[in-house]
């Protein structure tokens, strides 16, 4: 099969090869990759951000495909059945995160794109009891970003509480369609952008945000909570400095530049700050089954498998408005 490939953690770039493809072993299954979506933490993987990247490595936890095999312990899913393969690849089951409902904190977790391959590729093997059916009213391009940015975005929503005016901080593919949840249960949500990114600012407009503004901006009315998706520290501080009194902060990327030193007096007040790490496949259960009902609007971008570092490159600029997605 075709794959875009990192051979040199933090090199910043792809090479196209000619790979293998998998067989699926026993609990697993094999898909043909009909789009895959970019996101941020493939950004990190490919930058040499994270930790422990093995190379050579085909990134992706974005994926939409096609079940064209199955392993032997495989009964959920059907030869021919679209299906997504999300960030969350595997864990233990067994150690105290696992059994308490937080398999997203698992120590031994391992990840699609991270710990094994992912879905910049022709096809892709996955877990299938870590998969997930894919509403049918999505596309192929649709559906991928849901997979992360939808997910990873729904359960920081989830964690901001239950208050009324939602600050989202970063107007990306996540926050795009957090926004339209946030509006869909009937929230005012206020869009902060990077300062004088006017085409983010309007982006966030075309959602529907109650407002939208630049990041160094004081929205309309105190905010609830704050959601920030930009990897950007010194954003901490700014929210909290806009929230009220019992108002929550929640960073939700898989990493971020550090945070400056505040003053107490911005989380005095029994304000919160905290991240959102990984998530749970009860999270993908949730948010799926909502997304069936609530209509979504993606706003994706297409590039063929052969210009992922362009992807790549769009999104580390800030070229993007909305999700990236390749399509084999």
């Amino acid at each position: 099969m075709r794959a875009q490939v990192l051979t040199n953690a933090g090199l910043g770039k792809l090479q196209a090869l000619d790979v293998a493809c998998a067989v699926p072993g026993p609990h697993q299954l094999r898909v043909r990759v009909l789009a895959c979506g970019v996101c941020r933490t493939d950004l990190h993987v490919v930058d040499g951000e994270l930790p422990r990247v093995t190379v050579p490595r085909i990134p992706g936890h974005e994926v939409v495909g096609v079940v064209d095999m199955l392993g032997p312990e495989v009964t959920a899913f059907a030869i021919g059945e679209r299906i997504g393969v999300p960030w969350l690849g595997w864990t233990c089951g067994t150690c105290h995160s696992c059994q308490s409902g937080r398999e997203n904190l698992c120590a031994s977790a391992r990840f699609t794109g991270y710990d094994h391959d992912g879905g910049y590729a022709e096809y892709a093997v996955a877990d299938a009891r870590f998969c997930v059916a894919i509403p049918d009213r999505y596309g192929d391009a649709e559906a991928a970003p849901l997979l992360c940015a939808g997910l990873i975005g729904y359960r920081a929503y989830r964690m901001a509480g239950p208050g009324a005016h939602i600050g989202i901080y970063g107007f990306g593919a996540a926050a795009h369609i957090v926004a339209q949840i946030a509006l869909a249960d009937g929230r005012q949500v206020s869009a902060f952008v990077a300062p004088g990114d006017e085409p983010a600012r309007q982006f966030a407009q075309s959602t529907g945000t109650t407002w939208a503004g630049f990041s160094t901006d004081a929205p309309p009315y105190p905010l609830d909570a704050a959601l920030i998706f930009a990897p950007v520290g010194a954003l901490v501080p700014e929210a909290l400095s806009r929230i009220v009194p019992g108002g929550t902060v929640v960073c939700a990327g898989i990493h971020m530049s550090d945070i400056p030193r505040f003053a107490y007096s911005l989380l005095w007040g029994e304000r919160t700050v905290r991240s959102v790490a990984n998530l749970t496949r009860q999270d993908a259960t949730d948010f799926f089954a909502m997304a069936a009902r609530v209509p979504i609007r993606i706003s994706s971008h297409t590039y063929a498998l052969a210009d992922a570092n362009a992807a790549l490159s769009d999104l580390r600029s800030g070229r993007l408005c909305g999700a990236a997605v390749l399509v084999p």
